[in-house]
């Protein structure tokens, strides 16, 4: 039989509701309740305050307002688990249990199914950050650090400055002139090099009056700014954001970057099969965050999901381990 805590208080109407909640199930679940009145004791009246009722059964907690059915699925999950208990030391009795062993790669698998989201989000933002340190460097002069990060992140991402963000310097933005962007002063204009000499235009990092380039591309940079941001938000909310549908993944994540930037590509040598396009920093920025926060929306909740049934076989796990040690440590 299961064991129920019901934290209560005198004159509560909500509490006597609660208790008859209780007592209607009590042919379905048979348990015990033990009534606590939490004025009796400071510490709980600290902890639960106004709102009591709260209904404990084991690790599962219940606080007002809930429903009748609620207190039922409650019920049934506690004795659920006081079945599933009852099992474990049947078998461990048994001694079908006796190849459990929990390894030091179940404690990491353990680890990293409770912590993947702080390890990714850690991951990308350091993967994001480095780009910005680039620039920083060479600013103080650190050009050898500099350089090192420069030459890792360009085996990823083509890094041509006319397509780039740049820091400490007149612009953050040195566009190609088919740009058409009259405002800004453009990359050919600004550095002398022809921004058809897309090798140059790769190898340069900046200098003191044109500012340095980020590592990251404009369109890179936004896909994985977004990407922390969406993971950072997933966080906040407990993890409890539901997966968006493929189909809008599809039509606002891909789709518009692909036309940006497959209309581009297709527009200029050696190809040329329409005429000629060259994008903006904005749009380059705009379908790369689009790219990337939908890309984390759809993939996040997945991966979340396949953690959480990795987390909860390996709890079921490491319980076996532990009341076998128990039942052994009794008999002995």
């Amino acid at each position: 039989m299961i064991s129920v805590k019901l934290y209560s208080r005198k004159d509560c109407h909500l509490c006597d509701q609660a208790l008859e909640g209780l007592n209607s199930v009590q042919a379905v679940i048979p348990h015990q309740v033990t009534i606590i009145d939490i004025d009796g004791d400071p510490d709980l009246k600290k902890a639960y305050g106004e709102r009591v009722p709260v209904v404990e059964v084991g690790s599962y907690h219940l606080i007002s307002p809930f429903t009748q059915q609620e207190l039922l699925i409650t019920l049934k999950a506690a004795q659920r688990g006081l079945e599933q208990n009852e099992m474990i030391d049947k078998a461990i009795t048994e001694g079908r249990v006796e190849g459990y062993v929990w390894s030091k790669a179940d404690s990491f698998s353990y680890w990293l199914s409770k912590h993947y989201l702080a390890l990714l989000n850690i991951l990308v933002l350091v993967y994001v950050g480095l780009p910005f340190l680039a620039p920083v460097l060479m600013e103080v002069g650190a050009t050898g650090p500099a350089k090192l990060i420069y030459k890792g992140y360009s085996i990823v991402c083509h890094q041509l400055a006319f397509r780039s963000w740049f820091l400490f310097g007149k612009q953050v933005v040195y566009p190609r002139s088919a740009a058409g962007l009259t405002s800004l002063i453009p990359f050919s204009e600004a550095t002398g090099i022809s921004d058809q000499d897309l090798y140059s235009a790769r190898q340069y990092l900046g200098d003191k009056t044109i500012g340095f380039k980020v590592a990251l591309c404009e369109r890179d940079t936004a896909i994985y700014l977004a990407i922390i941001l969406f993971g950072l938000l997933y966080a906040v909310t407990g993890r409890k954001i539901p997966g968006l549908h493929w189909i809008i993944w599809i039509i606002v994540g891909i789709v518009p970057i692909g036309l940006d930037g497959g209309t581009q590509l297709i527009s200029q040598p050696p190809l040329s099969l329409i005429p000629y396009r060259e994008s903006t920093p904005l749009l380059r920025a705009l379908t790369g965050a689009l790219f990337g926060i939908t890309t984390a929306w759809f993939g996040y909740p997945y991966v979340e999901e396949s953690m959480r049934e990795s987390l909860q076989f390996l709890q079921q796990k490491l319980d076996i381990v532990k009341r076998r040690a128990s039942l052994l440590a009794k008999k002995s």
